[in-house]
């Protein structure tokens, strides 16, 4: 073929991507850009420096690293992240689809609506339910002092807010995590797990030695998937505890809004929102890294 046929190629070729390209220009990086630039800024939600803001360079950065309220809140963020996205819905949805796996069709339906439910409520609902299920008259502990458990009620959201919030958040988001493991699991053909229980192997070994392995491209993508989203979780906390009691519950996300929409810091909150775009890339990265890392 002639130049001016690979030419005409190239051409079409980019005509054709140009829209994508623009769209994700406009809608992905702009927004990022205008954020480096906010960040730069002593930008204020109202008042004279609403419009005529100024340059300040990395001061928001050099005042957020030293302020001891931020290392609280990354504190908080990966105590929430490790308990809720990755022990929490990592784990179980692997779990449920796994139990989940081989049983008759009414059983598979049943667990997965129920589960689903809880995945495509609004987070204010599911913050509201929980808020209820777990206040000095709800559910947990009518159930527990009926057991005899507990001998009095407890106000959950006050003596242990974290865990809490960490346990809503799992019941929202485990659905998302076994939808994609159970058509991982599905996709491994049977006869090799036949063969390895003919061979002698326990059902602990083929889980470690054949099923694992076999869905490790869907542990890291749902590894990835699920830190960027819990990362950004906001309503459920906010409407939850609002960050309390004291600062027990204030995540990057919350922090975040505080500043920028209670303290009116527009700037200031840019720059909290980046470092959490940069956790959640450095996180992301790091899985990558470790899904190359043979088991």
């Amino acid at each position: 073929m002639s130049n001016h046929g690979h030419r005409g190629n190239n051409a079409t070729a980019l005509t054709l991507i140009l829209p994508a390209i623009a769209l994700l220009g406009f809608f992905f990086v702009w927004p990022i850009v205008l954020s480096c630039y906010f960040s730069l800024t002593d930008m204020t939600l109202s008042g004279s420096r609403a419009v005529r803001y100024h340059f300040v360079g990395f001061e928001n950065f050099k005042h957020l690293f030293a302020d001891p309220l931020f290392r609280t809140s990354c504190a908080n963020t990966l105590i929430f992240l490790a308990l809720s996205a990755i022990i929490g819905q990592l784990a179980l949805g692997f779990i449920v689809a796994l139990i989940m796996r081989g049983k008759r069709r009414w059983f598979r339906s049943a667990v997965g609506i129920t589960v689903i439910a809880g995945w495509i409520t609004p987070e204010v609902i599911v913050a509201i339910c929980w808020v209820a299920f777990l206040s000095r008259e709800g559910s947990v502990n009518a159930m527990l002092m009926g057991a005899g458990i507990l001998e009095g009620p407890i106000s959950w959201l006050i003596s242990f807010p974290m865990a809490s919030v960490v346990f809503a958040n799992i019941w929202h988001g485990t659905a998302f995590s076994m939808i994609q493991f159970q058509a991982a699991l599905d996709s491994i053909p049977t006869s090799v797990e036949e063969a390895a229980e003919i061979d002698g192997a326990s059902g602990f070994r083929r889980l470690w030695g054949i099923t694992i392995p076999m869905v490790k491209g869907t542990i890291m993508t749902d590894s990835i998937l699920i830190t960027l989203k819990t990362l950004g979780v906001f309503g459920l906390i906010y409407a939850m505890t609002g960050g309390g009691p004291g600062t027990k519950t204030t995540t990057l996300s919350v922090y975040m809004y505080k500043q920028a929409f209670s303290s009116y810091q527009m700037g200031y909150g840019t720059a909290i929102a980046l470092v959490l775009l940069l956790l959640g890339v450095i996180l992301s990265l790091c899985y990558m890294r470790v899904s190359k890392t043979p088991l």
